[in-house]
């Protein structure tokens, strides 16, 4: 076990602890122990993951191998940013719940973030899920957008996390967690059509897009949307969610899960693309938000658009998606801990200000040209 960094007073500082020392939690961890402001220590079963992450960002860890280590870790913390897999988000932000702690994940789970969503009912603490890119910023700018008009109509989101030098039929390298990947190919989408809450099936409503002269395809994957279907049923007539891709992705896709039918033996589809497609640390976040309606009784359409790299922080190569997911936890830790948002109790991305993200100090990586004035 390492000592935090000198960058707060210890009598002050705000106890946080991340669960996972993969990528994202390695990129939160340089992100607030750089920022200050925080005693920051990162928890996972797996040592040589903390050791690695010890040496990346020079906070302290502790190894929690069983259930009872885990509990003993969260207890007495002022927060914990959960950045392990989505299936591990309900149990965690139970004890969360149970010990009075402020809880974030990043989880895309639809299912999860329901559960967590019953659990926050009388909770002491914040419970917050899905605070990352898509879910988590998108539905934030998407929310503000419909929000400028006086009567929205259409919002369409769509975020693609992408290699900067694809290879291969998929046109495609990992760029962040492969069950995560999985779960929004494969799982149904909410979408709103004709102002009602409705599901689609993953992979449908093929379209092109064009960005700054680029051609990409976007299709609907599940989770993106977090809670906006709830928040603008009856509100919206179309609200959807896509996933950019290049060109010919699409359809590599569909031939393995449908027509291989791994889509249900997903297991085997995991070891396949892990053992095939390359990771990468070289991506690019782009993003793309509309939204139409009237104002002043006149048709109009507001826009963001972003294109966002990684960049090096301490040394260390931050990915675009590490960027930009850890961006997002952080600022919500931080808007909390301000008084931005509630206290305790179950909190939508969606209550998060826009202008207040753009000028949080971890959510200016979204201040682009292109974002809303």
């Amino acid at each position: 076990m390492t000592t935090p960094r000198p960058h707060a007073n210890p009598a002050t500082a705000r106890s946080v602890l991340i669960l996972g020392a993969g990528h994202i939690g390695q990129a939160i961890a340089l992100l607030l122990s750089e920022a200050g402001g925080y005693r920051v220590q990162v928890a996972d079963r797996n040592l040589p993951a903390l050791q690695r992450v010890q040496a990346l960002a020079g906070v302290a860890t502790v190894h929690v191998p069983d259930a009872a280590a885990l509990e003993a870790s969260i207890a007495g913390r002022h927060a914990v940013l959960n950045a392990l897999p989505f299936h591990q988000a309900v149990s965690v932000a139970t004890l969360c719940a149970r010990l009075g702690v402020h809880y974030f994940d990043l989880t895309e789970d639809v299912a999860s973030t329901q559960a967590i969503r019953a659990l926050a009912e009388g909770a002491r603490s914040v419970l917050m899920p899905q605070c990352g890119l898509a879910p988590g910023f998108i539905g934030i700018v998407g929310n503000d957008l419909a929000g400028r008009l006086d009567n929205a109509q259409t919002l369409h989101l769509r975020v693609g996390a992408l290699p900067r030098f694809p290879q291969g039929a998929l046109r495609y390298c990992l760029t962040w967690s492969t069950e995560g990947l999985i779960n929004e190919y494969c799982n149904p989408c909410e979408v709103i059509v004709q102002g009602q809450r409705t599901r689609v099936p993953a992979l449908g409503g093929l379209e092109s897009v064009l960005i700054d002269g680029v051609e990409y395809e976007a299709f609907s994957t599940s989770g993106g949307l977090g809670t906006l279907p709830q928040t603008w049923e009856g509100r919206l007539q179309q609200l959807d969610y896509k996933t950019i891709r290049y060109p010919g992705h699409h359809a590599a896709m569909r031939l393995l899960l449908h027509e291989l039918r791994l889509g249900e033996r997903r297991a085997l589809l995991h070891e396949l693309l892990e053992g095939a497609v390359a990771a990468t640390k070289q991506d690019v976040i782009v993003i793309l938000a509309s939204a139409r309606g009237l104002r002043g009784g006149q048709l109009v359409q507001e826009s963001y658009a972003a294109r966002i790299l990684g960049r090096r922080l301490r040394g260390q190569q931050l990915s675009a998606i590490q960027q930009t997911t850890a961006a997002g936890i952080c600022t919500a830790l931080d808007l909390v801990f301000s008084g931005r948002l509630p206290q305790a109790g179950f909190v939508q991305q969606e209550q998060i200000a826009l202008a207040d993200l753009l000028a949080n100090r971890f959510g200016r990586v979204y201040d682009v040209e292109g974002a809303p004035g």
